[in-house]
């Protein structure tokens, strides 16, 4: 499950992303109601990657493969919000 969220939080941040570029960076409030809810998962994919991986019935492939992807993700976020405070 973890893995699963953090698919979905990366794609639909790099979606977010190219939209942004496309569109030459003017984005609606939609933009970031979508980044909320991709922190949201990302959060708890990790949360659950976590819990999951001191866990001895799981693949323990799939569960660090999903800590690392919402990390990425938060981290993404992250940047994002940073450049973003950045900007005068």
């Amino acid at each position: 499950m973890a893995t699963v969220l953090g698919v979905i939080s990366l794609a639909s941040l790099g979606i977010m992303i190219f939209l942004s570029y496309k569109n030459g960076g003017k984005v609606g409030a939609g933009f970031g109601a979508g980044a909320l809810l991709a922190a949201l998962y990302s959060t708890v994919g990790l949360i659950l990657g976590l819990v999951t991986v001191q866990e001895k019935e799981y693949y323990r492939f799939f569960t660090v493969l999903g800590i690392v992807l919402n990390l990425l993700a938060l981290v993404g976020i992250g940047l994002i919000v940073y450049a973003g405070g950045s900007l005068e």
